[in-house]
């Protein structure tokens, strides 16, 4: 919706392809200026080149807990304000869990669960400026057990929850906090899940809806919502875009 964000700044992580790209597109086509982050270059350079509106581009690996703070002050430092905070980024490692080695674990946490805490913990001075807003990607992972999944399931849980406590925590400002819970849906994430050869197939199949994958602009379509004024008595929430399968 064209106008939706004029004079809005949103920082997106993940910005580099997938839902953070469509997220980074979508907001930017809405008039908002947008902070794009990720790890990988190129992909921030094709977000860019793909952006009807204004968006700039800031490498960062958010693993590393220092650089969450330095995206934050980065942004304010060249837009001057910020409106919006897009916890995107995400990483999956699928595993039988014995064989989860504690490198994988540790960066899986620190990209999908760390870094949401560290980039709201910096965010949330300059948010409460404004008026601004939170939105959280969770997963499905985060309310449903998934095999082969234990680790990602407990950082898009801890997603969840960080989602509501912060909610609850600031009731009584004008800052809101929500969260959006994707099931399978057309990234490269999901096309190289990795899962281990010698699955159960009885379990594998939990994973799976009778109407097949989410489109990363349909995530990015209800975030625009939360990240709008339309969505201005909404927070605290989980929205699930999973084609049923979480109620089934």
């Amino acid at each position: 919706m064209p106008g939706r964000f004029d004079g809005r700044v949103a920082l997106v992580t993940g910005a580099g392809a997938g839902i953070g790209r469509a997220i980074a597109l979508r907001l930017a086509d809405g008039g908002a200026t947008v902070f794009g982050v990720d790890v990988d270059h190129e992909g921030l350079v094709e977000t860019s080149k793909a952006a009807s509106g204004m968006l700039i581009t800031y490498r960062a690996d958010l693993a590393e807990a220092d650089a969450c703070p330095a995206a934050v002050s980065a942004c304010i430092s060249r837009l001057g304000r910020l409106d919006v905070l897009g916890n995107v980024a995400g990483i999956y490692a699928a595993a039988h869990t014995p064989e989860m080695s504690r490198e994988r674990y540790r960066r899986l946490m620190a990209v999908n669960l760390d870094a949401y805490f560290y980039l709201a913990q910096a965010a949330i001075p300059h948010l409460l400026e404004h008026g601004g807003n939170i939105v959280n990607i969770a997963s499905n992972a985060g309310i449903q057990g998934i095999p082969y999944s234990a680790a990602y399931c407990m950082s898009k849980g801890g997603v969840i929850q960080l989602t509501r406590s912060l909610a609850v925590e600031y009731l009584k400002s004008p800052l809101r906090v929500n969260a959006i819970a994707p099931a399978g849906t057309n990234t490269d994430i999901a096309a190289n899940a990795g899962f281990p050869a010698d699955m159960d197939a009885d379990l594998a199949g939990r994973m799976g809806g009778l109407r097949g994958l989410a489109e990363p602009e349909e995530v990015a379509a209800l975030f625009a919502f939360l990240a709008s004024d339309e969505a201005r008595s909404v927070t605290g929430a989980v929205y699930t875009i999973d084609n049923g399968l979480t109620a089934s």
